[in-house]
């Protein structure tokens, strides 16, 4: 008979068991066993939110320790499905509504704690949800309690008072001030730290690497603390790991990959490593090792005509009792063929026109829907000037003039071009002239600072008129050695010199995008976003909820990146003009980052390819009408930026209130002073003081973290799979007249391409990562949707929400429509190719993974 008050509560786990890896998780497995024996192996403590308890410092009264029935470890291994296990609480109905919930695991063995629904709640919601969302780990791994809070949104004014003290030490602990020393698994802990665990100098000098961060001269955003030992050779420099324990390397284990993510980063890193290694084994005996014997040879070891872009589901794969990697190499394998090595599959660039690539106005259009479209900037004078300091670079204006381009103007002079707004440039030059003459000497790459300027023609095409290539002086001061200058041309070894002259721009392009608009502008500028949210912002603030989803597999992927791809000698050295120099590039080009430029219209207007007009949706009109990029996201950013001010209007009535609270007020100082700390005494930082400046924040945010970085990852392998498009090193210089080279080029066009261009074994190595890079997830989560659809228990953010998502619907239509109007040239261009890369994909690739060059995730999270 129950007690005089005294209901029963029946509750939901929702979970996930970490899969089995190794002989100590079997062995965990079996100790676990014996713990359930006991009956006590993890318990749910409820606390009240309407009853303190004076006994516990002003916290709420707790309620009757339970625990869960279900034997734990009789679940399926090695299964990514999430069960939910039944749970019976005893409530004291005068403990009033229960507000946040205690849980303890004596388990070895964590698991991924998902939701806790209560059904029969005394009081006025008997349906009360705790969305958790968390990795729980056994309970002598704390020093604290693990708490989870229902999913109500409390400003801190308006926390419930017995919960208060909860919220405030739930976010003292992921401060991680109690744990100064190496952050292992199950520690909590959201801190900042230098990018100084790039180089490996223990191993040797030439792979030292300077520490981005904390400096005038390497400024840099902040990345995820993990305070491993310093290297015995540079104590500024933090040890690295091993290749073999790259995927170990910490973050706050709610940051990590889930069961199904991992297990679809595995499949994908296997399948890029098998489809390189006979092509790649293959070179090695050629007689022509450094280079494709031809484009039909890359064509014909590369890639596979049969496969299709996208991949099935792997969910349809049930995964192996124990060992999963056995189903991981099965997938790599499968097909409808039988067993077969692998290739990849056909990019969409060369699909339909395989070599409307080489045509100028591809290459053209790649800069307006191409995946770097964020470049490209109107010419506001000519010839083009420098921004580069001439006491130290010497003058570096260019030689363009108006005998070589006035021919490809439409009867104007450069002038006036310009004043009409019909000049545009690509500009990778006061980017580069810096570093040419290192690059040139100390890797092996042969490569110039370039300007390409472009013509918008009268059907809104674009059309390159001149690419200048700059060499500097080996004494800087005295300017440019040599400043080359190419015009179109159609035939003849001048046709292969304007051919090699557009690939030299095209390798600036591929390397600025990888480390500039792709690494820095997305992944590494969000990531302090992303711990200040953790360490300010409690889970229930309005804020937190509203940003946590764009914070998904950040921190990992950022983690992984540092020790695999952006390291020293890792693959961005490996397979990317700058080398060496790679990240210290990206430092230089962060000294001009700026927050406020980050969101599309200001991108925009910065760089001057649209202008404001208050009648204009965003305020803003294009001046290339066609620019599918700044179309598509002009839309989004519409959608994004009308849903926070709808959401962010729900919690602050006024600004006052914004500016009142304390939470927001110190993540806001804490992104700015410390996340982005070498930029805190810029004053062009907005002010946490308003409601539209709080919506103007996380706009940008989501944005970048979103849309930013579809339009910029999704389409590497679509556009750079097919290396000859987008090549990313040049080894040797321009063929001069009168040169072996040149006479090569005269007899044999297509060997000389191949020779300058990035080579086979690099080729190899890029295509394999980029292919990695593009493939959505198959539990990718994408703008207007949610991990959970009860993320939030208040009704008017829920509405807003469909709304969002309902506009975003809209604006898939929209870009269908446009891609069919053949007036707009640009948005398939001469390869065929429909500009996808800001397609919302609120529903139609839910649950498959794959190359689908379209589709945007919520975050930043490949």
């Amino acid at each position: 008979m129950e007690a005089q008050g005294t209901i029963i509560v029946k509750g939901t786990v929702c979970l996930v068991r970490r899969s089995v890896s190794g002989l100590g998780d079997i062995v965990d497995t079996y100790l676990d066993c014996f713990q359930d024996l006991t009956g006590n192996s993890i318990s749910f403590q409820l606390v009240s939110a309407t009853v303190p308890d004076p006994n516990l410092e002003g916290k709420g009264k707790l309620g009757k320790i339970t625990y869960m029935t279900k034997n734990f470890n009789n679940l399926p291994e090695n299964s990514p499905k999430q069960w939910d296990l039944g749970v019976q609480f005893e409530w004291d109905a005068a403990l009033g509504t229960p507000g946040a919930v205690i849980v303890r695991s004596g388990q070895r063995r964590e698991f991924y704690l998902k939701t806790l629904i209560l059904e029969g709640v005394p009081g006025p919601k008997s349906r009360i949800v705790f969305v958790c969302n968390s990795w729980v780990y056994s309970a002598d791994k704390y020093t604290y309690d693990r708490i989870f809070f229902v999913n109500d949104a409390y400003l801190p004014k308006d926390m419930p008072e017995p919960l208060r003290k909860y919220r405030q030490d739930e976010l003292s602990h992921l401060k991680g001030g109690d744990l100064p020393g190496q952050l292992v698994e199950s520690d909590r802990v959201y801190d900042y730290a230098y990018y100084n665990d790039l180089g490996n100098p223990d191993s040797s000098p030439d792979l030292a690497r300077p520490v981005l961060g904390g400096s005038t001269d390497y400024p840099y955003p902040r990345r995820g603390r993990t305070s491993r030992p310093p290297t015995q050779s540079d104590p500024n420099s933090e040890e690295i790991v091993s290749l073999l324990s790259s995927l170990d390397v910490y973050v706050p284990p709610d940051e990590k990959f889930d069961g199904l993510k991992s297990e679809d980063v595995l499949t994908d890193v296997i399948r890029a490593v098998v489809k390189a290694i006979w092509p790649g084994l293959d070179s090695v005996l050629d007689t022509t090792p450094n280079r494709f014997d031809s484009l039909e040879d890359m064509h014909t070891q590369m890639y596979d005509e049969t496969l299709e872009l996208s991949t099935v589901d792997i969910n349809q794969n049930k995964p192996a009792k124990c060992f999963p990697i056995i189903e991981i190499i099965k997938k790599v394998f499968s097909g409808n063929r039988g067993f077969e090595w692998p290739k990849y599959s056909i990019p969409h660039v060369i699909q339909s026109q395989p070599f409307a690539w080489r045509s100028d106005e591809e290459f053209a259009r790649e800069m307006l829907a191409g995946v770097n479209p964020v470049v490209i900037s109107r010419l506001e004078a000519f010839p083009p000037t420098s921004k580069l300091d001439k006491t130290i670079f010497g003058d570096q204006t260019s030689k363009i003039t108006a005998a070589h381009i006035k021919k490809f103007l439409n009867g104007l002079s450069p002038e006036e071009a310009v004043r009409h707004n019909r000049m545009y440039i690509l500009n990778h030059h006061d980017a580069l002239i810096p570093y040419i003459n290192r690059i040139n000497s100390d890797t092996g790459s042969k490569v110039y600072a370039s300007r390409t300027l472009l013509f918008l023609e009268d059907d809104g095409t674009l059309m390159p008129v001149a690419i200048e290539l700059s060499l500097p002086h080996e004494d800087m001061r005295k300017g440019c050695a040599s400043q080359r200058i190419f015009t179109p041309e159609k035939g003849g070894v001048e046709g292969s010199v304007w051919q090699l002259a557009k690939a030299y721009a095209a390798v600036n392009d591929a390397g600025i995008h990888q480390l500039v608009s792709h690494w820095l502008n997305t992944h590494a500028v969000i990531e302090p976003f992303v711990i200040a949210t953790n360490r300010q912002l409690s889970v229930v603030h309005p804020i937190h909820k509203l940003l946590n989803p764009h914070y998904r597999d950040t921190m990992n992927i950022n983690a992984l990146a540092r020790q695999i791809l952006i390291s020293a000698g890792g693959i961005v050295e490996t397979t990317q003009f700058p080398g060496k120099y790679s990240m210290e590039m990206s430092s230089a080009v962060y000294k001009d980052w700026k927050f406020t430029d980050q969101s599309l219209p200001n991108d925009l207007l910065k760089r001057g390819v649209a202008v404001e007009d208050p009648t204009a949706p965003n305020k803003v009109r294009l001046l290339i009408k066609d620019y599918p990029y700044a179309m598509d996201g002009l839309s989004i950013w519409g959608a994004i930026e009308t849903w926070v001010n709808d959401y962010c209007r729900i919690y602050y009535k006024t600004d006052a209130e914004v500016k009142c609270d304390e939470e927001l007020v110190a993540w806001w100082k804490e992104i700015r002073e410390v996340g982005h700390g070498d930029k805190k005494d810029e004053t062009w930082w907005p002010t946490m003081d308003s409601v539209s400046n709080l919506t103007y924040i996380c706009s940008t945010i989501i944005w970048i973290s979103s849309a930013l970085h579809a339009a910029v990852n999704f389409g590497q392998y679509p556009y750079g799979g097919y290396l000859p498009n987008r090549p990313t090193i040049s080894r040797k210089l321009m063929p001069e007249e009168g040169s072996d080279d040149y006479k090569e080029l005269e007899i044999d066009p297509e060997n000389m391409f191949l020779e300058i261009i990035t080579s086979q074994l690099q080729t190899l190595l890029g295509v394999s990562v980029i292919e990695i890079l593009s493939r959505h997830s198959s539990d990718e989560v994408y703008l207007g949707q949610t991990v959970t659809k009860e993320w939030t228990s208040e009704a008017q953010a829920l509405i807003a929400f469909k709304n969002f998502g309902k506009k975003l619907e809209e604006i898939e239509g929209e870009i269908v429509r446009k891609n069919k109007n053949k007036t707009l040239k640009n948005r398939n261009g001469p390869v065929n190719m429909p500009y996808e890369l800001l397609y919302p994909n609120t529903s139609d690739l839910s649950g498959i993974g794959g190359i689908t060059a379209k589709g945007i995730p919520n975050s930043v999270s490949i």
